[in-house]
């Protein structure tokens, strides 16, 4: 069962317009180079969604930009490690969301008789049915999808392996693994229309 934060990455990544397998690996590469006009692509592509992103957890507007400016220059300034088997973009929301959680924490007021939160949320109990359908309907999607395409997505989406590694763990080539993903994804696409 994937937790909000997880639903809620799943559901951007696969709100956004689909780019192939080969730009997406292709972006990262020329980033991972040091291309700047790769990156300002890859900037231009995702400031707005990552902004309304920050924003629906009640960032205020300027924190919001700061956060994004300082994922955006860690991604710059660390892109030698890129991974370009793993999506940049996801690990872009990954790291703004982990120093939003930072900020919140460093900026809260608390009362000392009051426990320390380990993790500040914002869910109503409507989120938690929300995210309980869609846990559901992201369970049998990966149900129906045939045996090898679901394992894959299980590999890559669920547990983050690398194209390679899956490729590696079920003896099968990195470009069947490419496709088995880009089938997952749009099964998933699908399957998860309503929520998008």
């Amino acid at each position: 069962m994937l937790d909000f934060v997880c639903l809620q990455v799943l559901i951007m990544a696969l709100s956004v317009s689909p780019d192939t397998e080969i730009d997406r690996v292709e972006l990262a590469e020329q980033i991972k180079n040091g291309d700047q006009q790769a990156f300002k692509k890859f900037f231009d592509a995702h400031h707005q969604p990552l902004f309304r992103f920050l924003r629906s957890k009640n960032i205020e507007r300027e924190t919001a930009e700061d956060l994004i400016q300082q994922a955006f220059l860690y991604i710059w300034e660390h892109r030698s490690s890129i991974e370009s088997e793993k999506s940049l973009r996801a690990y872009l929301f990954k790291i703004a969301y982990t120093r939003m959680l930072n900020h919140v924490r460093d900026n809260k007021k608390f009362d000392n008789a009051e426990p320390v939160p380990t993790r500040e949320t914002n869910h109503t109990p409507q989120d938690e049915v929300q995210a309980a359908e869609i846990n559901q309907v992201i369970e049998q999607a990966i149900v129906a999808m045939p045996e090898r395409r679901s394992q894959v997505f299980d590999l890559c989406f669920m547990q983050q392996f690398t194209y390679k590694e899956a490729a590696g763990a079920m003896d099968i080539s990195v470009k069947t693994v490419e496709n088995h993903m880009g089938l997952a994804l749009k099964d998933m696409r699908k399957a998860l229309q309503d929520f998008i």
